[in-house]
C-alpha cells in the first residue's frame, strides 16, 4: 500500500519551529507507523544562502542582543510582500522537493514558509493534488505575530489559543479554517507523568535534589542563551530553602563553568544538564520556571503547572511579547530585566510562600488538558484527501498488547472535533478533558 506524504516546512530560527515538526513526524509514526510518510524540510536554511545567513542572524540577536530582532523582524515581515504569490528565494530547490515527493499535504510550522509556499505547492502539483496547513504556535496577537503567518488559501490554519485564532481571522484566515489546537508536544511528553506522590522522591533519586525544598528551573533554549549567573546569587542566598535545576541547551562553555560553580558551593543543591530531552519531567520537578518567552517551553510549563519567570534581560522579543501578553493579561506570570528583579520575586516568596501560591493558582487557570491525537487526526485527514485511501491508527494512550490487534474506527473517516480550551485571558473558559497518560515513578 503506497503511504500518504506529509512535507513540513520548518526553520532553526530558535528551536520551537523544529521541536513541533519533530513531534508531528514522532506522532505520525506511533498513530499510523508506516502508512504515513513525514519529509521534514530546513526550507529557509537549505534553500538559499540568503536564507540561511539570516537564520543565523536571528539566532545570534536571540543569544546577543534581543533588543536588535525589533528592526530585523521589522524587516522580515517585508517577505509577506515579496512572497505574496510565489517563493522567490529558494525557489529551485524547493521545486525540487516537490517534484521528487510530491506530497499530499504541504505543513508549515514556520511563519515565513506559508505566503508563497503553498501557491507554488498547488502550481506544481496541482490545485486538486495537494492541501496546505499552517500550525502557528503564538499564544496572542498584535505586534509580533508576523504576517507571513497569514496565508488565506490555506487549507487548514491551526492556531494555540482562541486569542490567536481570532487575531487570524481579523488578519484574512476564513473562520471555517481556523481550528484552535494544543501544544504539539512529543508523545512521550504526554505518556511520562509524574505522580504528585511520586514528585519528591523523583528529585532526590533521579535529580540529586532535597525532595521538598522550593525548586527553581532555570531554562535555555537549544541555542543554549541565558542569565544563569546573574541569577544564581538570588538563590544561593536562600540555599538553606531553595534548590535550582539547569539546562544550558548547546552551550557547552556555560555548561562547563556551571559544574565548576556548583563545586564552589556546596551549601546549594544543583542539578545540571546540557541539552536535554527531558525538559518534560524537570518542568514536572520544579515549583516555577525562568525562561525567555518561547512558545513551545512556555506551553509544556503551562501543561505540566509549572509557573514562569519570564527572563526579559536585554529585552523581549517581538514574538515573546505576545506569550508575555497572554500570561501578563491573566495575572498569571511575572517578568524579570534584570538580576535585581529576581532577587526581589525570590526574597518575597521565601518570607511570603502565600504568594507565590497565589500566582500559581492564577497560572492553573490558564491552561487546559486536551486529547493530542486530535490535531494529528485532522491534519492526516487533510493530506488522506489528496491520496484517497482509508487509514486506521493505532490508540492512544497505547492499549495492552491483547488491545494491539485492535485498531481505532478508521480515523480518516472522523469528522474534526473541538476539543475544550483553558480559560484564556480575553476567551470565555470552556470544560476540559482529563489528562492523557500514565504516571512516571521516580528512577
Amino acid at each position: 500500500m503506497s503511504h500518504i506524504r506529509i512535507l513540513v516546512l520548518t526553520s532553526s530560527t530558535g528551536g520551537g519551529h523544529d521541536a513541533r515538526a519533530e513531534a508531528f513526524a514522532e506522532w505520525c509514526f506511533r498513530l499510523y507507523r508506516h502508512s504515513v510518510d513525514v519529509r521534514i524540510e530546513q526550507m529557509l536554511e537549505k534553500s538559499s544562502t540568503i536564507n540561511r545567513t539570516g537564520v543565523g542572524f536571528y539566532n545570534w540577536i536571540q543569544k546577543r542582543c534581543p533588543l536588535l530582532h525589533t528592526g530585523f523582524y521589522a524587516f522580515v515581515e517585508l517577505l509577506s510582500y515579496l512572497n505574496r504569490n510565489s517563493v522567490h528565494l529558494g525557489r529551485h530547490y524547493y521545486t525540487k522537493v516537490l517534484r521528487e515527493y510530491r506530497p499530499h499535504l504541504v505543513f508549515s510550522v514556520h511563519d515565513c514558509l506559508n505566503r508563497g509556499y503553498f501557491q507554488l505547492a498547488r502550481k506544481i502539483l496541482g490545485a486538486d493534488q495537494v492541501r496546505c496547513a499552517t500550525y502557528c504556535g503564538e499564544f496572542s496577537g498584535g505586534w509580533g505575530y508576523s504576517r507571513n503567518w497569514i496565508e488565506p488559501s490555506a487549507d487548514l490554519y491551526i492556531s494555540r489559543t482562541p486569542t490567536a485564532r481570532d487575531f487570524a481571522v481579523k488578519m484574512g484566515i476564513s473562520p471555517e479554517k481556523a481550528l484552535v489546537r494544543g501544544h504539539f508536544m512529543h508523545p512521550r511528553a504526554y505518556l511520562e507523568v509524574i505522580a504528585p506522590a511520586a514528585k519528591a522522591q523523583f528529585r532526590q533519586q533521579t535529580l540529586g535534589l532535597h525532595p521538598h525544598r522550593f525548586t527553581v528551573f532555570l531554562a535555555t533554549g537549544t541555542n543554549g542563551a541565558n542569565n544563569h549567573f546573574e541569577l544564581l546569587p538570588a538563590l544561593l542566598r536562600h540555599a538553606h530553602r531553595c534548590q535550582a535545576i539547569i539546562i544550558c541547551g548547546k552551550n557547552h562553555d556555560t555548561y562547563n563553568q556551571l559544574v565548576q560553580w556548583r563545586a564552589q558551593h556546596p551549601e546549594f543543591a544543583c542539578h545540571i544538564e546540557g541539552f536535554s530531552q527531558d525538559v518534560h519531567l524537570l518542568m514536572q520537578a520544579s515549583d516555577v520556571i525562568v525562561t525567555r518567552g518561547g512558545t513551545t517551553t512556555c506551553a509544556k510549563a503551562l501543561h505540566f503547572n509549572c509557573p514562569i519567570v519570564f527572563n526579559a534581560f536585554g529585552g523581549i522579543m517581538p514574538q515573546e511579547k505576545l506569550t508575555w501578553k497572554f500570561f501578563h493579561n491573566g495575572n498569571a506570570a511575572l517578568k524579570i530585566e534584570n538580576a535585581d528583579d529576581f532577587v526581589e520575586i525570590i526574597d518575597d516568596w521565601m518570607s511570603h510562600p502565600a504568594h507565590y501560591a497565589q500566582l500559581r493558582d492564577r497560572f492553573l487557570l490558564l491552561r487546559y488538558d486536551e486529547d493530542p491525537a486530535i490535531v494529528i487526526d485532522e491534519l492526516v485527514n487533510l493530506a488522506g484527501e489528496v491520496a484517497g485511501r482509508p487509514y486506521s491508527r493505532s490508540p492512544f494512550p497505547p492499549r495492552a498488547e491483547t488491545d494491539e490487534a485492535e485498531s481505532s474506527e478508521n480515523a480518516l473517516k472522523r469528522p474534526r472535533q473541538e476539543k475544550p480550551r483553558a480559560q484564556d485571558p480575553e476567551a470565555e473558559p470552556l470544560a476540559s478533558r482529563p489528562p492523557v497518560g500514565s504516571q512516571v515513578p521516580a528512577r
